[in-house]
């Protein structure tokens, strides 16, 4: 059974990962101690091995008639944040192969706070620890797991608002910036990992209707999560190392950096 982890699983695209990757018969790590709420409405995950709503499950495993070999275990969840939640997060999977890692959790700045003149130096670490530094750190922890794959890919949710050919409308400074910086990130790591066959992908899921986005339903572009996690899924799983280390639309055409 192929293995997944999911950042950001618990709520809007990583939690519509998180339900697909189920669905596909993927064993998911999902870290993240809220899930259990969420997933268990989920008629894929109902006969998956038992939980704890104060830990996370460390893996969720499902089946018809789940065996008695399916382990229950439950380790406390990650915070992207955190280079020690990271390392104790890697150290539960250390003889685990990782086939997919799907890099989604992300924040924003509320309201104005992310306007020229109301930036501060605490929001902009803020939204790069969890943006930028998580998907990076948490590749890195990873990366024995995925070269125990035979077919390894890691996918970084990032925005258009992170090209830079595409800004023309400023604004949004750390979140645009931090959504630029990991691009760059998924970049190297495209290709620091080619030669040992891991594809990488970064991946815009354009206006999605979540937390993240309260004004998103009042957009004409906007999806729900369920349908930018499956269309982004589909390019995902349909690139190769030939593709690896480019910046993707969930419509399927490349965007520029």
């Amino acid at each position: 059974m192929p293995t997944a982890v999911v950042t950001g699983a618990n709520s809007g695209i990583g939690h519509a990962f998180a339900q697909l990757l189920i669905s596909e018969g993927y064993e998911v790590h999902v870290p993240h101690p809220r899930l259990l709420l969420l997933l268990q409405t989920t008629k894929s995950a109902k006969s998956c091995s038992r939980y704890n709503a104060d830990f996370i499950v460390r893996f969720i495993t499902c089946h018809p008639k789940p065996p008695s070999s399916v382990s229950s275990d439950l380790f406390p969840g990650l915070d992207v944040r955190s280079p020690e939640s990271i390392s104790g997060f890697a150290a539960q999977l250390v003889t685990k192969p990782v086939d997919i890692l799907l890099n989604v959790a992300g924040v924003t700045a509320q309201g104005d706070q992310d306007a020229l003149g109301n930036v501060t130096k605490d929001s902009m670490t803020r939204i790069f620890e969890t943006n930028t530094f998580g998907p990076l750190l948490l590749t890195q922890a990873l990366l024995e797991n995925i070269s125990q794959s035979q077919s390894p890919k890691v996918g970084i949710v990032s925005s258009r608002v992170g090209s830079i050919q595409d800004n023309s409308t400023g604004g949004s400074y750390a979140y645009r910036a931090s959504k630029a910086a990991v691009n760059s990130i998924g970049k190297s790591l495209a290709m620091d990992l080619q030669s040992k066959g891991v594809v990488v992908s970064l991946l815009h899921p354009g206006i999605v209707v979540s937390n993240l986005n309260a004004s998103a339903e009042d957009q004409h572009e906007a999806v729900q999560p369920e349908e930018a996690a499956s269309k982004l899924w589909a390019i995902f799983q349909s690139k190769g190392l030939e593709d690896t280390g480019k910046f993707w639309h969930r419509e399927g055409y490349e965007l520029p950096w």
